[in-house]
């Protein structure tokens, strides 16, 4: 039996998740134009017709999309997704030129492209930190407790060993060894643990097992053969707290990476890419789960948002900051045709890979044939 949250929690709990990292996303990219100097038409959260909005005394419309699966803030002087000039741009007197987002230089306007995704690391970073001040850190050391006898490990480790590294890894605390074995599974890897005072290094192969969680989902993770056993936390000081967000977001970065790696070759199926449908089952599943959690799951989204903004594909950030690199090589902008081809592509390629995700929810909920 799973423990399945209603429609309306998961609609609730959709919101809830994307409205915010959104509205923050693009407040990365305001914030940092407001900085520049460059004016903002619009500030739009969600596509679509306008529900609801309003104007500040600035001329920027504020205002709420229908379709809730993104936004963006639209500059004076942008004509199209690619950020070309309007052609009246230049008939502008000298103040609302000044104004544009195409009259700032290469790395006012690399900036302000780069602060979406960069403030959506932070928002994680902040989150993490937070979490680590309320509940303390791990301090469980990495030793082994009990060997589960049907597991290869069984033949390798003995209670008292002292996992110190894992393919080079700073091991400091059992978490860490739980967290790398998880998301690596089927991986062959070197393991250097203590015995008896004595460090020994291990060549191993992680098993890959079918899990299935309280909600009926159903994925793969890597499992190493040993008890679990519930870490002790301490409580840590308040400077520490960032030193801890940073750490916990670069390794769900990593993770996440590892991930699409493991994709892309084929270790792991290509059915475990969600999209739209899945994020909102496991957010209302998070948020059914609590408070906490569902505070997590914001973090890693947050983060999932920064890292697929940075891929460099045209119609991303990452697409724009990947001709500005070029810009700045060749000292001069792409081509217009040759950029406004690369963005038809990049959008035709967005398009295809929320069809295919969209898909792939609808198969994991029986939908469609498997």
């Amino acid at each position: 039996m799973t423990d399945n949250p209603g429609i309306l929690l998961t609609i609730v709990a959709f919101l809830l998740l994307l409205g915010p990292l959104v509205f923050v996303h693009e407040m990365g990219h305001y914030l940092a134009g407001r900085w520049c100097g460059v004016k903002a038409d619009a500030f739009s959260i969600g596509f679509g017709k306008e529900i609801a909005g309003w104007t500040d005394k600035r001329g920027t419309r504020w205002k709420i999309g229908l379709l809730p699966l993104g936004g963006y803030v639209q500059f004076a002087g942008d004509m199209d997704p690619a950020s070309r000039a309007d052609p009246d741009w230049l008939a502008l007197p000298d103040k609302e030129r000044n104004q544009t987002f195409q009259s700032k230089s290469l790395g006012q306007r690399a900036f302000i492209v780069f602060a979406g995704p960069a403030i959506n690391f932070i928002a994680a970073i902040l989150i993490f930190a937070g979490l680590a001040l309320v509940n303390g850190q791990p301090v469980t050391p990495a030793i082994v407790e009990n060997v589960l006898p049907d597991y290869p490990s069984a033949q390798v480790f003995e209670p008292g060993d002292k996992i110190t590294a894992i393919d080079g890894r700073q091991v400091e605390v059992l978490p860490d060894v739980s967290q790398y074995i998880t998301y690596h599974p089927g991986r062959d890897v070197r393991i250097t643990f203590e015995r008896d005072g004595v460090s020994q290094t291990i060549d191993y192969t992680i098993a890959a097992e079918k899990f299935r969680d309280r909600f009926g989902n159903e994925f793969s993770r890597g499992v190493i053969g040993f008890d679990p056993v519930d870490p002790e936390y301490q409580p840590i000081e308040f400077w520490e707290a960032p030193i801890v967000g940073v750490k916990a977001t670069i390794d769900t970065l990593e993770n996440m990476i590892t991930g699409l790696g493991q994709i892309i070759t084929g270790v792991r199926s290509v059915r475990e890419l969600g999209g739209p449908l899945k994020i909102a089952q496991i957010s209302g599943e998070w948020l059914n789960a609590g408070i906490e959690p569902f505070i997590v799951l914001i973090a890693l989204i947050s983060i999932n948002l920064g890292f697929i903004n940075l891929l460099p594909i045209p119609m991303l950030d990452g697409g724009h900051l990947m001709f500005y690199g070029i810009e700045a090589v060749r000292r001069k902008p792409t081509d217009a045709a040759v950029q406004e081809w690369a963005f038809r592509m990049g959008l035709v390629l967005v398009l295809c890979f929320m069809v295919f995700v969209t898909v792939n929810d609808l198969v994991s909920f029986g939908l469609l044939g498997r």
